[in-house]
């Protein structure tokens, strides 16, 4: 993805090359805001590389460690924990009113968060959670354009971009709808997911930028559960069905070229509650997933305990 925008100053080779049109501000913005597609569990983003059109490589890559319960029916506690790493690759240009040249650039973008809520039923089968949301990311940002860096004069944009640190914490909530109904001969689950989280950047980020974003975002995820036919480890032998669709709110929609993203997903699910083992379910899923502009795969690994 590039950025573009028009130099409107008399060519001179003397000065320095400058991001075209970069603001500081906005994209100390887009850094933060980078953090925020993956501060919340989300199938669509848990296992993710999307192709960037143009070289062929990932421009998106997303992978995240995590999950969530509700400790038990008369302790309606509801805890979820999260770790992710996305990889971003945009494309800006950098121009000194003569001469333009490309910067590839990566953010490598680590974060952790945790939630705490609490389940109140509606119905046998459906329930409302609240749930207070922690969070903590870096990004640090590596501009890929070898010896041509050393032997320019550059202004302190491309100085940040190359090589420059951002860390943020996140404050914020979110509300879920949930619907689970449990039967031997078939399982369903539905979640319909509100997440609003303010993300500001703090002491150790480049001094030349300070960054805020609000992560918002409004998805649904369901799963169908219901057995094959086989046994194996003495217990049926489950196919799963997933459907996942997160619609980006507020400065998320857009910021890296897509508005939403679908996830359709097929696996299988081994059942070993029968012995005792910490884990009572493995599942793999594959995963395709699309938006606007963007396709991509992934591949998930999920247990039950």
């Amino acid at each position: 993805m590039a950025m573009l925008l028009c130099d409107v100053a008399q060519a001179d080779p003397l000065r320095p090359y400058r991001v075209e049109g970069a603001n500081l501000q906005r994209t100390a913005n887009a850094v933060v805001g980078l953090i925020g597609y993956a501060v919340v569990p989300d199938v669509t983003t848990s296992s993710l590389s999307i192709n960037n059109a143009s070289s062929g490589n990932p421009g998106l890559w997303s992978t995240q460690l995590g999950g969530g319960a509700t400790i038990s029916d008369s302790t309606p506690l509801y805890l979820e924990g999260l770790a992710a790493y996305m990889r971003y690759d945009p494309t800006f240009l950098a121009t000194n009113g003569v001469d333009e040249r490309k910067l590839p650039l990566r953010w490598n973008t680590g974060d952790v968060s945790g939630g705490i809520g609490w389940d109140f039923p509606i119905t046998q089968y459906i329930k409302i959670r609240p749930i207070l949301n922690i969070a903590l990311g870096k990004v640090v940002s590596d501009l890929s354009a070898g010896e041509w860096l050393i032997n320019h004069k550059t202004d302190r944009d491309i100085s940040f971009v190359d090589g420059g640190t951002l860390n943020a914490y996140g404050l914020g909530g979110s509300l879920m709808l949930v619907y689970e109904d449990f039967k031997p001969e078939r399982e369903q689950e539905i979640e319909l997911r509100y997440s609003n989280i303010a993300l500001e950047s703090f002491g150790g980020s480049d001094d030349a930028v300070k960054g805020h974003a609000d992560a918002q975002s409004l998805g649904v995820w369901a799963r169908y559960r219901a057995p094959t036919g086989m046994t194996a480890l003495d217990r049926p032998v489950r196919y799963v069905l997933e459907f996942a669709h997160t619609q980006y709110l507020g400065q998320l929609r857009g910021a890296l070229g897509f508005d939403y993203l679908t996830s359709l997903g097929v696996g299988m699910e081994l059942d070993s509650s029968k012995y005792d083992i910490i884990v009572t379910r493995t599942r793999l899923v594959a995963r395709y997933v699309f938006g606007n502009n963007v396709s991509g795969v992934s591949l998930g690994l999920a247990m039950s305990f």
